[in-house]
């Protein structure tokens, strides 16, 4: 009955089945001497057997399991909850995840500001975040906003040379498209707007710093990922193969 594969991938079988959400240790050691846990198709009543998860065969119940180490998600960041993990007064976005994908452990990759709403990715590929975050990959971000005043040529041509913030620094160059203008009470622009890296507040500083105020900012893509617009404010679901492709990653188990 040994487990197949190299030893260094082995894993008790109670974990394994926690990980993949089938109850605390102590209920899978129930299970395990009820009966229910076999692996390559013979009863394991030992819950602290040891299995190659990706190459052993187990079953809970009768039910494959189907073993996966990472998780990724694509969230609708509504507006008004925190991208952090814990917070003690705001709601955060691991409290609007279904259990099924919270048991994984995720964290966003990145931060989207309180207001801010869009494409937010968690993950709980550690390798993967840092890469998509890494300064030096300079990953774009194309954000939509809806901006007070009149977004011009002239503001085209200072984003793409790059803007000085309040605090000195100077932007990387870039993208500013305008996508439209309402004349109201108040003149307000729609723009797009792509960066290459991700400065505290960046968005709605690189305005202020041409005399303008962002009332909405939305995230629409980061990398080749791009939000999907059918995805409700408030929902998350699991990125398709195709999408892992466009981040370089690819399900990989490492």
């Amino acid at each position: 009955m040994g487990a197949s594969g190299n030893n260094a991938k082995k894993q008790r079988i109670d974990k394994v089945l926690s990980h993949m959400g089938a109850g605390s240790r102590s209920d899978i050691r129930k299970q395990a001497k009820q009966g229910l846990i076999t692996v390559n198709g013979i009863v394991v009543k030992d819950s602290g057997f040891h299995v190659d998860p990706y190459l052993d065969r187990v079953e809970l119940n009768g039910e494959p399991i189907l073993y996966r180490e990472h998780i990724y998600l694509m969230m609708n960041k509504p507006p008004g909850v925190l991208s952090a993990t814990e917070d003690k007064r705001d709601r955060t976005v691991l409290d609007l995840l279904k259990p099924a994908y919270a048991q994984f452990e995720p964290f966003p990759v990145g931060r989207l500001d309180k207001d801010t709403v869009g494409l937010l990715l968690l993950t709980n590929d550690g390798k993967l975040a840092h890469e998509l975050l890494s300064p030096r990959k300079h990953v774009p971000k194309t954000y939509e906003a809806i901006v007070e005043g009149e977004v011009d040529a002239t503001d085209v041509a200072a984003f793409a040379a790059g803007v000085e913030l309040e605090d000195g620094y100077v932007t990387l160059p870039a993208q500013l498209s305008i996508l439209g203008r309402e004349r109201g009470s108040k003149v307000t622009s729609q723009i797009s707007l792509t960066i290459t890296e991700g400065k505290f507040h960046q968005v709605k500083r690189m305005f202020i710093a041409v005399g303008k105020k962002v009332t909405f900012l939305k995230r629409v893509s980061m990398g080749e990922l791009k939000l999907d617009e059918s995805l409700p404010l408030g929902a998350c679901r699991e990125l398709t193969a195709e999408e892992l492709s466009l981040l370089g990653a690819d399900g990989r188990e490492t």
